[in-house]
């Protein structure tokens, strides 16, 4: 297999947002990195109680949304989104969550998660757009 590289341990999922390719699959994502992230995307994204069958799954930072952006919400949305990569993503090692005002926009913080994929020892940096009303 040379110039393949294995995912094995971060695997292959579908895209998102969920398409169809060309021969009307469902687009599946091969690079592993994108899968960890967009897996990422997904728990912060998805509030507990909202799937059925898994109905802990998900981050508790929806039920924050109408609190006050300060240094407190900011404190419990960092600790809320830790606890949730650390059950939900087995892949990576969370080494920092920050979670600050944006500048241009008093209703949204910006929540950036700096972490190590496990298998590789690559480490990324995202930046989570969410907002209070």
């Amino acid at each position: 297999m040379t110039g393949a590289v294995n995912h094995g341990f971060l695997g292959t999922g579908w895209v998102f947002p969920v398409g169809h390719d060309s021969e009307q699959g469902i687009r599946l994502s091969d690079d592993g990195a994108a899968t960890v992230r967009q897996s990422i995307g997904l728990i912060l994204g998805t509030a507990p109680g909202e799937r059925v069958m898994r109905p802990d799954f998900g981050c508790g930072i929806h039920d924050i949304v109408f609190d006050v952006n300060d240094a407190g919400t900011a404190g419990r949305i960092s600790r809320s989104v830790r606890e949730a990569l650390a059950r939900w993503e087995p892949r990576i090692d969370v080494l920092d969550v920050y979670a600050v005002p944006d500048p241009q926009d008093r209703r949204r913080l910006l929540i950036e998660i700096n972490y190590q994929v496990r298998s590789t020892n690559s480490r990324f940096n995202l930046v989570y757009p969410f907002y209070l009303a």
